[in-house]
């Protein structure tokens, strides 16, 4: 199973290099990067560099505000920098974000996001063999790329990087399954039942629909386990929890796996209040016995068991967070991401 640290990017950009580089002494196999309030390529840049042999994946950049030159020459130097271990995670965002937070166009974001990816994978094979670059897609057209401006191939083909996606609704999963390397799901539907009844069946339709591929995409869940040393610690660490997922909940594009479990009531009321701004009653909406049906929860020591149960066969890679410094001591911590890293992966998905 590959383990994924995610980096929690309201952290100060200067310290990504000391946690790549202690991610990777502590086994994690892939380094996730999000676009929050910095900008991901340069914290890929900064954790690449601190690091040896970690793959470093954005997951995931925002594609609708950049061009995909702009996206594609990033990628393209990221690769080269690292000896092939960057990994190019886009995704769409919300309309709200996408036009008012970045003055960027929107239209339907599905057939949008696979023009997208279609045009980044074409300065690819440009930038490889020296081709004239030409995509004609209902959202995006590049056709011009002089010998000046092309940075040329990479040390290796396979240094290429890979192309992931991740979203939530149907529609947004089968176009993973049609036009990416990898799916990296969203911490609001990574529960099992939810892979198995809505996200599993999407990618493997959209696989079938793929003119290039025929194999499976790769698959990470994200489900943000609570976990603690002690049994005593956990209700703590499920309350530090709550604001974040009630916030995730209360947006109607996260809200498949309250629904799958028959609670679709409580992404209501959760929406109600962020409307009315009531921030603070966020949190009573969210019960105890609805996070810990959500999310894993369990002690450091049986967390491994729990996710083998939960994941055992059924993705690629688990998303764990990377503790905070003297919350485990490095033993414990490698003791943990080797344990889980032993959960059995197979082709063989429900």
């Amino acid at each position: 199973m590959e383990i994924v640290a995610s980096w929690p990017s309201q952290g100060p950009l200067a310290g990504v290099p000391a946690w790549a580089a202690r991610a990777e002494q502590l086994g994690f196999d892939v380094l996730h990067i999000p676009e929050t309030v910095h900008d991901p390529f340069v914290a890929s840049a900064l954790a690449l560099t601190a690091t040896s042999r970690v793959r470093v994946r954005t997951s995931m950049a925002l594609a609708f505000p950049r061009s995909p030159m702009l996206t594609a020459v990033s990628a393209w130097d990221l690769a080269r920098l690292s000896d092939g271990r960057f990994q190019l995670g886009l995704a769409s965002q919300v309309r709200g974000n996408i036009v008012d937070r970045y003055a960027a166009p929107w239209s339907e974001p599905v057939a949008r996001l696979g023009d997208y990816v279609a045009a980044v994978r074409a300065v690819f094979a440009s930038f490889r063999t020296g081709a004239p670059l030409h995509h004609e897609g209902p959202h995006y057209r590049l056709t011009r790329l002089q010998p000046y401006f092309n940075p040329g191939p990479l040390a290796d083909d396979a240094h290429e990087p890979t192309i992931w996606t991740g979203g939530v609704n149907p529609r947004m999963c089968r176009l993973g399954g049609r036009i990416a390397d990898g799916f990296v799901c969203h911490p609001t539907s990574s529960h099992p039942e939810v892979l198995r009844e809505h996200v599993l069946p999407a990618l493997r339709e959209g696989r079938r629909e793929s003119s290039w591929v025929t194999s499976q995409p790769l698959l990470v869940a994200g489900p943000q386990p609570v976990t603690t040393r002690t049994e005593s610690e956990l209700d703590r660490a499920i309350h530090e929890r709550r604001r974040e997922l009630a916030f995730l909940y209360s947006t109607p594009a996260y809200r498949l796996q309250l629904e799958t479990f028959g609670l679709g009531d409580i992404g209501d009321e959760l929406g109600r209040l962020v409307q009315a701004k009531q921030w603070a009653d966020l949190e009573r909406v969210l019960t105890d016995e609805v996070i810990t049906r959500m999310v894993p929860v369990a002690t450091v020591a049986d967390l491994p068991g729990v996710l083998h149960t939960w994941y055992a066969g059924l993705v690629d890679g688990i998303v764990l967070a990377l503790p905070e410094q003297g919350a485990l001591d490095d033993e414990e911590t490698q003791a943990l991401v080797a344990a889980c890293r032993a959960i059995p992966v197979t082709s063989a998905r429900p």
